[in-house]
């Protein structure tokens, strides 16, 4: 196999090829392993999703995020053991550092499930917290959930067959119900955010990220010679990459690449809405027998002490949920906090 260097530019499918005839999806098929290896970014078209949609879901967070403060704090992430709720700004940490935006963070609806020693992440499900100032929001951002898990479920058949596996591989550690966590994301301009870091460098942790962008850019990505590239927004696109699931069952075939967003030039706001698909949380990662020649392009997985990737998919979800929202995992799962010092598993 070709290994390609990054362009400067993010590349972009056509995801209507993926439905096309078969000569017309084994050319899509394997435009996508060349960058899934090489990028792991990439902007999606032929999604599916209708305009109408995407303009009432933005519509709507920005309805949110102008409330009073007060209705925004009364469902305040802090009140969730389940990390569910509204984030003010600075109350989210990557690496430690505050990240400059405010969110709102839905999750799968359900009800609470006890833990035990042997599944902390247990305490990850329940209910979601809605505003009751704007109604409207929940039946939206449900609906637009359901929207994004196909595209992310479709996108994970693609990304299977583009790796010499049959369209179903990953269906196992995700079905029935895998991890749906969304995102509505507002950052503040300069002049009322305390840094440059909208969201410091990072790496997801899903299996697929599904990020609607509005008109403010931000997005960067590094690329493995430590370069940025600038990802702005495209209308009609979402933004796809893949997570550190991927990299864990590709051996680093697939690479989990770091990004990061820039806070707004000051008079600005930028808001946007993420979607992460993950596995279910009682599943563990294997490794998926790459064809030969695909073999040959495994990077191995990432090492970074500050944050170890997990085969485990609930203890790598909690230790991320507890790590950025240190105010809900002292109030809530004091005696969970030694799982930050866990050391990564390869």
């Amino acid at each position: 196999m070709t290994i390609h260097t990054k362009p400067v530019h993010l590349p972009t499918i056509d995801f209507s090829r993926f439905y096309g005839s078969a000569d017309e999806r084994a050319a899509f098929i394997s435009e996508l392993t060349r960058v899934l290896h090489d990028h792991g970014f990439f902007y999606l078209t032929g999604h599916g999703v209708p305009q109408s949609l995407i303009d009432d879901v933005l519509a709507a967070s920005k309805r949110f995020f102008a409330l009073p403060e007060a209705d925004k704090l009364s469902i305040e992430m802090v009140r969730s053991p389940h990390f569910r709720g509204y984030n003010r700004a600075g109350y989210e940490r990557t690496r430690g550092e505050q990240d400059w935006r405010e969110q709102l963070d839905v999750n799968t609806e359900g009800e609470p499930v006890a833990d035990s020693a042997e599944a902390p992440w247990n305490r990850l499900y329940g209910p979601n917290q809605w505003p009751q100032a704007l109604p409207e929001l929940k039946p939206l951002l449900l609906r637009y959930q359901a929207e994004v898990t196909r595209i992310g479920i479709d996108v994970l058949k693609a990304i299977a067959l583009s790796l010499g596996q049959p369209e179903n591989a990953f269906a196992d550690i995700y079905e029935p119900s895998p991890s749906q966590l969304l995102k509505i994301i507002r950052y503040p301009g300069r002049e009322a955010a305390g840094s440059d870091q909208g969201v410091g460098a990072h790496k997801d942790g899903g299996f697929v990220t599904v990020l609607l962008q509005d008109t403010t850019p931000g997005l960067r990505i590094r690329t493995e010679d430590g370069a940025w590239i600038d990802a702005p927004p495209v209308p009609g696109t979402f933004v796809i990459n893949s997570g550190e699931l991927l990299e864990l069952a590709t051996n680093g075939f697939v690479r989990a690449d770091v990004h990061d967003v820039v806070t707004p030039p000051a008079g600005m706001e930028r808001f946007s809405v993420a979607f992460f698909l993950g596995a279910r949380y009682d599943a563990t990662i294997p490794v998926i027998p790459l064809p030969e020649e695909l073999k040959r392009g495994e990077r191995g997985v990432t090492v970074d002490p500050l944050n170890p990737i997990f085969r485990e998919v609930g203890i790598n979800h909690l230790k991320s949920r507890l790590r950025s929202h240190p105010d809900v995992a002292a109030k809530h799962h004091p005696d969970l906090l030694h799982l930050l010092e866990k050391p990564a598993k390869a």
